[in-house]
């Protein structure tokens, strides 16, 4: 009995991840046809920018292509286009091809990107450094086979979760306490490719379960258990990939003088704070504020006749602009 249970846990410590590689895994987990939060693309002329670029293996310096691309959610990213496109109108093509893509990509995700560099050349695509790295052969690659949102999913998880995961307690404990790691390249690289290997598994069965097959997500149920409940556990904002309310209200509490009021809005416009002792007639107690933030908090001050009843219900108001 005892030889029995040695080979078992010798078993376990041998046996080969499932998969080699999760972007591979299903190209159906985000596609061309999923809501995007990307809004529109402006120009901001041309700028001294350091980029990677793996051709050289290098940093390089150049006069880049900047456009600024917003997001329905609040988020901004700047597009550095390598000069070699040779005009702006070029350039543009690359930043347009790029940004809706990024648009499906959940807010959570994109919350640390900052910069998104485009260059030629058939080279991986990189993570990190608040930005996303792109060399436009290996996106028609990665276009050829489906896998370019997956493949954008794991470089944005190096980009906003890694900081904050790679080295937390809690994923380490789950990482240990795991059977196995969920491809040879996490497990060859568990300290830098564990997080970006694992969400994608953890949206494809929690969010996408309808698009994989049963024997998927039964492969990633049993093989990461403690990792994907360290994903559910972290509350990520996972919008667009996740319809949420147009606007919600997520926090009213005093505070001292003043009341504090805090929401979240998945669109843009005026929003108007009103206040009613019954539910029929509503006063204006703000008017016109300007998304500034997800989420936006504004500050009421507690000494208004308004707040001067027992009883008052506060409301938030959208007015596309």
């Amino acid at each position: 009995m005892g030889c029995f249970c040695l080979l078992l846990a010798d078993f376990r410590l041998l046996a080969d991840p499932p998969f080699s590689g999760t972007i591979f895994i299903d190209p159906d987990i985000l596609t061309a046809f999923d809501r995007t939060s990307f809004v529109g693309l402006t120009s901001a002329g041309k700028g001294e920018r350091t980029m990677y670029d793996r051709r050289v293996g290098d940093w390089i310096r150049v006069n880049a292509f900047l456009f600024e691309a917003t997001f329905d959610d609040g988020l901004s990213i700047e597009f550095q286009v390598n000069p070699e496109f040779g005009s702006v109108a070029a350039a543009q093509v690359q930043a347009e091809r790029f940004a809706p893509v990024i648009g499906r990509l959940p807010t959570s995700l994109r919350r640390d990107v900052e910069t998104v560099w485009i260059h030629r050349g058939d080279k991986p695509f990189g993570g990190g450094n608040n930005n996303l790295l792109i060399h436009t052969e290996q996106a028609d690659r990665y276009l050829e086979t489906g896998i370019l949102e997956e493949t954008l999913v794991h470089e944005a998880s190096h980009t906003s979760l890694d900081g904050d995961h790679a080295g937390a307690a809690g994923w380490l404990a789950a990482q240990a306490a795991d059977v196995n790691f969920i491809s040879t390249y996490a497990r060859d690289n568990a300290s830098r490719e564990d997080v970006a290997e694992s969400f994608l598994p953890y949206l494809a069965v929690k969010y996408r379960r309808d698009r994989i097959s049963e024997e998927l997500a039964k492969t990633i149920q049993t093989t990461i258990p403690g990792r994907l409940r360290y994903f559910e556990e972290l509350e990520l904002d996972l919008y667009p990939v996740v319809t949420r309310q147009t606007l919600s209200i997520i926090a009213f509490k005093r505070d001292g003088r003043q009341w504090q009021l805090e929401w979240r809005s998945a669109k843009r416009g005026k929003f108007f704070v009103e206040i009613s002792e019954d539910l029929d007639r509503w006063d204006v107690f703000s008017e016109g504020l300007v998304l500034q933030g997800n989420p936006t908090t504004v500050l009421l001050d507690a000494a208004d006749p308004l707040f001067g009843t027992e009883k008052a219900f506060i409301r938030v108001v959208l007015r596309p602009e």
